[in-house]
């Protein structure tokens, strides 16, 4: 239903504002609810008007109504990524439980994402939660009689590969395990494979091309967060298509 996408997608978007909270404040140690949203070179508290996602950064040209300092064009482009990720997986799913979960999952994954990208750390707040919220969810669909071993197995693999890459490389952090840990509570074994060596090739090759161009050095420390969040959200919306399609080439 277009309504209801559009909907979501406005939800997205509203959201996603609220994740731009979470992303500046968790480094900084600070609340996520108070104090109310603020001009971060003036202090000044900002009017509901002064918070309407997107459309407020487009009429104020990206400035703060009462300063006039520049506002991060990251606060804009996370409430669209947020509101279109949110749309993606509604079409991909309609209105049935996966909907809600990945949204869940999802809305964790880019605060992860991004305070790794910007801050090289991955806070275990951004982890446990969604990860509680995993299991509420596993011992639902267990009391209904839906099968949650894959998920087990899922966390199993996770720990013990990506762990022993830790062990033996040092080449990630126990944060990316935490991560991917987190994703296969929620994607089960076969996704956790996926998001594993998807992750590791986007990585890969995201690091050739910086080294290459000669922004980051061997020795330098990229942080791989965001390559595991973009392998998972891939898996939600079409893991199990591009998985077919493979196989199918196998089988031929």
């Amino acid at each position: 239903m277009i309504e209801v996408g559009i909907f979501i997608f406005v939800m997205g978007l509203i959201m996603g504002s609220f994740l731009n909270v979470c992303i500046c404040r968790i480094p900084e140690g600070q609340s996520i609810a108070y104090p109310p949203s603020h001009c971060s070179n003036c202090n000044t508290r900002l009017k509901p008007w002064d918070l309407v996602p997107v459309l407020s950064y487009i009429f104020l040209r990206g400035k703060c109504r009462y300063c006039k300092s520049k506002v991060s064009i990251q606060y804009p482009a996370m409430e669209v990524l947020t509101g279109i990720v949110y749309l993606l997986i509604y079409m991909r799913y309609g209105l049935t439980s996966y909907t809600l979960r990945y949204i869940i999952l999802s809305s964790f994954l880019i605060v992860i994402a991004m305070i790794d990208f910007k801050t090289t750390d991955i806070y275990d707040a951004t982890v446990i939660i969604p990860a509680v919220i995993a299991v509420g969810f596993m011992v639902y669909d267990y009391l209904n009689h839906f099968n949650v071993s894959s998920r087990v197995f899922g966390v199993i693999l996770a720990f013990f590969i990506i762990g022993a890459i830790i062990l033996i490389t040092k080449a990630m952090g126990t944060g990316d395990l935490e991560v991917y840990m987190l994703i296969a509570l929620y994607v089960g074994f076969k996704g956790t494979i996926f998001v594993i060596l998807t992750s590791i090739i986007i990585g890969g090759i995201v690091g050739l091309i910086l080294i290459a161009t000669k922004k980051k050095t061997k020795k330098d420390f990229i942080p791989f967060g965001p390559y595991i969040v973009i392998a998972g959200i891939i898996f939600m919306l079409y893991g199990n298509q591009i998985l077919n399609w493979y196989l199918s080439l196998i089988v031929i």
